[in-house]
This record gives C-alpha cells, sequence and structure tokens, in this order.
C-alpha cells in the first residue's frame, strides 16, 4: 500500500480503544489520525484524557500521545480527518446502533467492536477466517441506508473465539451438538485486578447476555447470505455457561460435541493443523501464520503460557478425547481483547482493504 489509511478511535480511551491504539502502533496499511470519545475527555491530549486509566502493558504511543481527543458526537469533525472508524464506544445499545449509522451515512465505513448491531440482519458479523463471504451483505445494508462508501460491520463475541473457529474447522464432519463452559477474564469487561479486587481468587458464574451471544452467535458466523440479510445456521445446537476467573487476558473453553459422522482423533487434529482461511492465503498483516494448534500436552493450554500465541491472533486447543456421553471433549484457548476484541476488528479492517471495501477517500 502506497499510503497508509487514516483511521479514527471512535471510544479510544476505554480499555478496547487503547487496545487499538496500541495495535495500529506501526501497523504497516493503517495510521490513527482521529481519536473520540464521551464529551468529558473532548478538548484533552489522549495522554490527559487517559491519565490514570491507562491499562496496557506497554507506553502510550508517541504518536497519539499529544493528539487532542474530539467529542464521538461531533462527527463531522471526526470524519473530516479519516477514512474509516473503529468504534469501541460505550453506550447503550441503541445509542451505538444509531451512532455507527449514522456515521455510515457521512460515507464513512465502521469496523465495530461492539454487540449492538451482531443481529442487524444486514450487517455482517464475521471472523475473517470463517465467514468472508458475509460481507457481500454490506451491498444491500449500503442501499438501506443510502450511502455508496458508508457501512457497518462488525465482529463477533470474544467468549466464542475459543471454541467456533475449532468447530468450523471440522464442519465436513457435521457437528450437531455442543455444550461449552466458558471461563472468562476479567479484561473481558474491560477491568484490570486494580479495577476489580473482589474477582482476586474469586469466581463468579453469571456474565449477563453472555450465554446467549455464546450459544446462538456461532450460528450466525456459520449461516450464509440469503439476499439482504443473514441467514442463521440452525445447526449445532449449542448450550453454555459463561465463568468470570481470575485471570487477566485469556477465554478458556471446556467444550463436548456430537457429530452426524463422528471423525477419528486423528481427522480431528489434521483439521485443526492444517486449516487456514482468507486472511492466511492474502497474507494479511495481522494474520496469524497457523490460526488453531493442536496441543499434545495434558497440561495445555494455559493461559499464562499459551494466551500470545500468534500475538495473540491464534487459537490453542488441547486434551482432545473421547467422552462417555459425547463423541469428543477438548479445551480451546484464545485472547480475548486480542482475537477476541481489538485485534479481530483490525484484521476484518484488513480483509476488507484487501478486498475494496475500504479505500481512501
Amino acid at each position: 500500500m502506497d499510503k497508509k489509511l487514516r483511521v479514527g478511535i471512535l471510544g479510544g480511551t476505554g480499555m478496547v480503544g487503547q487496545r487499538f491504539i496500541t495495535l495500529l502502533e506501526n501497523h504497516p496499511w493503517f495510521e490513527v489520525k482521529a481519536i473520540a470519545a464521551s464529551p468529558r475527555s473532548a478538548g484533552k491530549t489522549y495522554e490527559q484524557a487517559v491519565d490514570g486509566r491507562w491499562k496496557m502493558d506497554r507506553p502510550i504511543p508517541e504518536a497519539v500521545r499529544t493528539l487532542e481527543v474530539m467529542d464521538v458526537n461531533d462527527i463531522d469533525q471526526v470524519v473530516s480527518k479519516v477514512d474509516f472508524v473503529f468504534s469501541a464506544v460505550d453506550m447503550s445499545k441503541d445509542q451505538i446502533r444509531k451512532i455507527e449509522e449514522d456515521y455510515a451515512k457521512t460515507e464513512t465505513p465502521v469496523v465495530s467492536n461492539n454487540s449492538a448491531h451482531r443481529w442487524t440482519p444486514d450487517v455482517p458479523m464475521v471472523v475473517p477466517e470463517i465467514n468472508p463471504e458475509h460481507f457481500e451483505v454490506i451491498k444491500a445494508q449500503k442501499k438501506r441506508l443510502g450511502t455508496s462508501r458508508g457501512f457497518v460491520a462488525v465482529k463477533p463475541n470474544c467468549s466464542i473465539q475459543s471454541y467456533a473457529p475449532a468447530l468450523y474447522a471440522l464442519r465436513e464432519f457435521g457437528p450437531k451438538e455442543v455444550v461449552a463452559t466458558t471461563y472468562q477474564a476479567i479484561s473481558g469487561a474491560g477491568k484490570t485486578f486494580k479495577d476489580w479486587p473482589e474477582m482476586v481468587e474469586n469466581v463468579i458464574p453469571y456474565i449477563g447476555g453472555e450465554e446467549e451471544k455464546s450459544e446462538q452467535e456461532p450460528l450466525r458466523l456459520f449461516g450464509k447470505v440469503a439476499g439482504d440479510h443473514i441467514e442463521k445456521a440452525s445447526l449445532p445446537r449449542i448450550t453454555t455457561q459463561c465463568l468470570r476467573v481470575p485471570v487477566l487476558n485469556g477465554h478458556t473453553a471446556a467444550v463436548f460435541v456430537n457429530f452426524e459422522k463422528k471423525p477419528t482423533k486423528e481427522e480431528i487434529i489434521d483439521r485443526w493443523n492444517s486449516f487456514r482461511g482468507l486472511p492466511q492465503e492474502l497474507d494479511l498483516p495481522s494474520a496469524p501464520k497457523q490460526f488453531i494448534r493442536y496441543m499434545e500436552e495434558d497440561n495445555r493450554p494455559q493461559v499464562t503460557l499459551d494466551v500470545d500465541y500468534e500475538k495473540g491472533m491464534g487459537v490453542s486447543m488441547g486434551r482432545l478425547r473421547e467422552d462417555t456421553i459425547y463423541d469428543y471433549k477438548f479445551i480451546g484457548l484464545s485472547h480475548n481483547t486480542l482475537r477476541g476484541a481489538a485485534g479481530g476488528a483490525v484484521l476484518c479492517a484488513e480483509l476488507l482493504t484487501a478486498q475494496g471495501y475500504i479505500k481512501a477517500r
């Protein structure tokens, strides 16, 4: 790419916004030119706006340290400086749906980390290795919005990254029934242990809305474009439990699965290790070389050892074995704020750019 695309980050002062900031430092295709947040942060430098709230384990990038934060509601000002935006705004779902579409209607593509538009019929919800063809529905969305260039695209919930790719890689065998329990890191709630001391040495067996997302969103990923909307798949039937555990980064899943056609253990491991998607074929900047890996050790994957696999963009599987009730059971691990949040959105934007949906103004 001859010239980097100019990027804005909506909700740039929160944890996911901060992750976007660090991921885009020295990105070969994208350069942060605008940061927008709530009115209380507007007018401050980025460094001032996140003072005492910086949650990343690396310093604020120099390129954005003195950038003046804009009011996210001042849409015309923000879009005048960018080619597209990432959205990580902290608002009600109705407010998010409205502001993201308002940005799109200014002919600005919006790649969102938020859940508000995940079930909007003509908004693609994409894991680039799984369902890149869902971007085709953008054409219908543009017709609805009355735009030629602007649209909204989203990535799915962070928790499903630890098992949905593994199921998709085995689709030839027809996964039909899935039980998944996820053990989710506190950064998924935008927290650190400093923010949330009651999570130290604690497990909370409830995360609001998470089980519904974890059961339904994989079916939308596995669905198909049907004219002006995405039609979700009917299988597999998925039931989940979601627990918050005292881990900073990394969602672990314990998964049980029945198949229409039961594969061998060797076939499962082969499909996981050999799985490649469009991001790998196109060699996108943020794409992991190997998306899914299987670990043979009985005590892997582990959060402390394996969450940063492929710079946090790969997923790790382990402990695959036959079960007494289900065909197989296994453990999955993914990085919730990289593959599951900002990193997944950046990879979506890279694919949208490669396919011509995002261009310089």
